[in-house]
């Protein structure tokens, strides 16, 4: 293949923010030809997202390391957000250096710039070469709009008698379900000066001038704040959900997967197991730990728990003995297909938008205990505005509470309601991703914008 142009990817090595980027990047691939996609990322991340498949299937993709921040042949033994602090103190210098190493190695200056949407300083280094700037914003449109809103938020709370965090939200479009209690924190930065806090706001101030916004969601989900952002934004393209628009195919399934999914095939029917998982950051204090275990005990449903080693320290004593005859404790699943077996009944899960989506798009219903970030505001929108699911109430796990959510989806008519409500919701996500669909049309114009964008040799 005759490359002609150079595309360079810049991926925020944080939680699930790099996954979806690359699926985004892999779909790209396949319906371009003469361009070379450049994907820069640390190393660790690299190692987790680049599966055999796409290294050997797209030869059009190329992995890149950027330093992470962290001292030369020192371990790591901080805090998930020290090791955020670290790589973004070395940021953007580490992007700039791999990419004039990539700009040598390929022959052409990169054309386009395509990254996560918290690394505000694409718009600085696209601004610098003349190129595009393309933002992939990797959560819901509902906390876009919330961050592009803080002027609003922080006037309606400082000046205009906001005094409650219940109050809601009525004032910006589309979010009249939404509380000021389900903001994050970092909306309100001089309170909350953080480093993430800080990289926002730079990205609410830089991302107007992007030449697009993308998102891996579908726009009949939040038809009203679609709207908003589309005059908000030079263009606005929901091009998802990608797991439906362009599935990974199956390797070879490991062991610790067929684990899983043979427990699960073995189960008492369909729609019979609780699957349990809140993500690769967030684990519940050991009293919720607790009482999660002691709702399960109680209602004796089959149930598949996807639970780091050390956080399995803090379940009750003798609980996986009590549970060996229905239930599964994991340290990791494969939770896309866990999510696509029959077998599974509800998602017990921390409200992240890729879990969300995933589970939409295999019609599981979810009880949600959020942790922070956008998840709070995740789990009010599909609790009261898309209808399919339970909040945690409270925001924490109690015996009784979430015995009385796991019984209400599990075996009552609520639980059936939800899930009709969430068959609408995956048939809705199809049909924007087909042939004509919302997605399809918007994912055009993402095409257009990466083609017309044209290289010059170095």
């Amino acid at each position: 293949m005759v490359i002609q142009s150079h595309i360079g990817v810049l991926a925020f090595p944080f939680g699930t923010h790099a996954t979806p980027l690359l699926s985004l990047v892999q779909q790209l691939a396949n319906s371009t030809t003469g361009i070379q996609f450049s994907f820069f990322n640390s190393s660790s991340s690299n190692e987790t997202i680049f599966s055999t498949y796409v290294l050997e299937t797209f030869d059009n993709i190329r992995p890149h390391e950027v330093w992470d921040g962290k001292p030369d042949g020192q371990a790591f033994s901080g805090t998930h957000l020290e090791k955020v602090q670290l790589f973004l103190n070395v940021s953007p210098m580490n992007y700039e250096k791999a990419i004039e190493e990539a700009e040598t190695e390929t022959g052409l200056k990169i054309c386009c710039l395509l990254t996560d949407a918290f690394l505000w300083f694409g718009c600085d280094l696209a601004e610098k070469r003349g190129v595009p700037w393309v933002a992939f914003w990797t959560s819901a449109s509902c906390s876009l709009s919330i961050h592009l809103h803080t002027d609003l938020i922080q006037d309606a709370v400082e000046h205009k008698g906001a005094t409650t965090m219940e109050q809601k939200l009525s004032f910006i479009p589309g979010m009249s379900v939404a509380n000021f209690s389900d903001v994050a924190p970092e909306i309100f930065r001089t309170k909350n000066p953080t480093s993430l806090a800080i990289t926002i706001h730079k990205m609410v101030e830089k991302i107007p001038k992007s030449t697009a916004v993308v998102l891996n969601s579908f726009e009949e989900i939040d038809p009203i704040i679609t709207e908003d952002l589309k005059s908000k934004l030079q263009h606005f393209l929901n091009v998802g959900p990608l797991i439906l628009s362009s599935p990974t195919p199956l390797g070879s399934i490991t062991d610790q997967e067929n684990d899983c999914l043979s427990w699960l095939q073995h189960q008492k029917g369909p729609k019979s197991v609780v699957y349990i998982s809140f993500g690769s950051v967030a684990v519940p204090p050991g009293y919720e730990l607790t009482a999660l275990a002691e709702a399960l005990e109680t209602c004796k449903f089959s149930f598949l728990w996807s639970l780091r080693h050390h956080a399995m320290k803090l379940l009750p004593e003798g609980f996986q003995d009590r549970t060996r005859e229905f239930g599964k404790m994991v340290s990791w699943a494969p939770q896309l297909q866990v999510l696509a077996h029959c077998s599974v009944g509800v998602f017990v899960t921390h409200c992240g938008w890729n879990s969300i989506l995933e589970s939409v798009c295999n019609g599981v219903p979810m009880i949600c205990r959020p942790f922070f970030g956008d998840q709070k505001l995740n789990s009010r929108m599909i609790e009261d505005s898309w209808k399919i699911d339970l909040r945690v109430k409270g925001g924490v796990f109690t015996k009784n509470e979430t015995t009385e959510a796991l019984e209400c989806i599990m075996s009552s008519e609520a639980g059936e309601a939800l899930r009709e409500n969430l068959n609408k919701l995956k048939d809705i996500a199809k049909n924007a991703v087909g042939s004509g669909g919302s997605s399809s049309k918007n994912f055009s114009t993402l095409l257009e914008i990466i083609s017309g964008a044209k290289g010059n040799d170095s």
